[in-house]
């Protein structure tokens, strides 16, 4: 039971946002939390692979 419970928590669901020109995704407040991000911070969010890789914004990286 708990090993399906650990699966259950790392599959999310993708949303239309607001005004249907974008999508979300809604992440764990623990994994948030982990990674010491806050609300409204910047992100880079990039394709990588089949995936998406989503990282703390850092200007000195886009350069």
């Amino acid at each position: 039971m708990a090993r399906r419970i650990f699966e259950e928590e790392h599959i999310r669901s993708l949303s239309k946002g607001a005004g249907g020109s974008s999508y979300t995704v809604v992440l764990p407040k623990y994994l948030v939390r982990e990674l010491g991000w806050r609300e409204k911070q910047k992100l880079d969010v990039r394709r990588y692979g089949d995936g998406i890789l989503i990282r703390d914004w850092d200007p000195e990286r886009d350069q």
